[in-house]
């Protein structure tokens, strides 16, 4: 791995953010014209999919063999069993940039090895599934779901969303890896990358017109397309490809956050987290996954309290919430 010998450093901490309220756009990493956001700096023994079917061989989908990454543990047969400690805060050395400095979003190409955590490690146990919502090799991941409907969809087939911090863990590892893959950000191994649509606003707030919209500015693959954008514990397309809801612990500024951007020029990182967005915010590249508790986890070391289940009895927003710049994107 080669190495500059000045790198850009910083800290990646799992505290800052900038508030901003419901009407607020989308993180500025998110690329096109859209307000800052807060930036939370937020992985696995590898496991995979069942034997491939016919349609998955038509498709051109690949699957990984268990015996290849892993077993899942104590967890149900679609998820993933991670276990390791979680570090609030880490040192990480940029050591060249994709994107020249003020670019907004801007990209790392390659990091230098993660220093040592600077706060203090919670060990965590539980089970994550192995690709984004509906959690099935060969799908296409769900978008166009507020936070309430994604946390509803998970209690429906008992689980739950993410805490943020499960989830940087999930995607890290213990090595605690800038990508889910490694240090450099490698072209073609995870779904990123692609040039930012122009998105029609009016049509994504009609509802006669925003499934069209919706589709016209569809970028993302079926789950498990790429066989190398998989997690140290077997989770597939935790960067890239859509958005993902988590909890965000701290609460502040909402109880939603993004994690791992989607398949448009973002950080696409494992660490950063977008807290733009308030819980009934909907667009068209935001899914989500599911995680739960490992059923021989003491309960010490279970993930934080379930998301809220159910949707606030209020109708529920189905427009994007606008930006005052331009289009509301979001993206890590």
């Amino acid at each position: 791995m080669k190495r500059a010998k000045v790198g850009s450093l910083f800290v990646v901490s799992a505290t800052l953010f900038m508030v901003m309220g419901p009407s607020a756009g989308a993180d500025a990493q998110a690329g096109g014209p859209e307000p800052r956001a807060e930036e939370k700096a937020d992985a696995p023994s590898r496991s995979a999919a069942s034997a491939p079917t016919e349609a998955l061989a038509n498709a051109g989908l690949k699957n990984v063999a268990t015996a290849e990454i892993g077993t899942t543990g104590s967890c149900p047969a679609d998820m993933v069993e991670v276990e390791g400690d979680y570090c609030p805060e880490v040192e990480q050395k940029c050591l060249k940039w994709i994107d020249p400095e003020g670019a907004v979003p801007r990209r790392c190409a390659e990091f230098a090895p993660t220093g040592p955590c600077q706060g203090k490690t919670t060990h965590k146990k539980f089970c994550m599934d192995r690709y984004e919502w509906p959690n099935k090799l060969g799908a296409k991941p769900v978008v166009m779901k507020t936070w309430y409907e994604a946390a509803d969809s998970c209690k429906a087939v008992g689980k739950r969303l993410c805490g943020d911090s499960e989830w940087t863990l999930a995607c890290e590892g213990q090595e605690r890896l800038p990508y889910p893959y490694g240090y450099e950000r490698t072209d073609g191994a995870c779904n990123v990358d692609k040039p930012h649509p122009d998105v029609n606003e009016k049509a994504m707030a009609n509802p006669a017109t925003r499934d069209a919209e919706v589709a016209r500015l569809w970028q993302g693959e079926a789950s498990g397309s790429r066989e190398s954008c998989v997690s140290p514990y077997g989770a597939f397309d935790m960067t890239g490809n859509v958005d993902e809801w988590v909890v965000n612990e701290s609460g502040v500024p909402y109880k939603s956050g993004l994690k791992g951007g989607y398949w448009g020029p973002v950080r696409n990182r494992c660490r950063p987290m977008t807290t733009a967005h308030y819980e009934q915010f909907v667009f068209y590249q935001i899914g989500f996954r599911c995680c739960a508790d490992s059923p021989d986890a003491p309960s010490a070391a279970k993930a934080p309290a379930k998301a809220g289940g159910t949707s606030p009895s209020a109708a529920t927003v189905k427009t994007p919430a606008p930006s005052s710049t331009g289009s509301a994107v979001a993206g890590s």
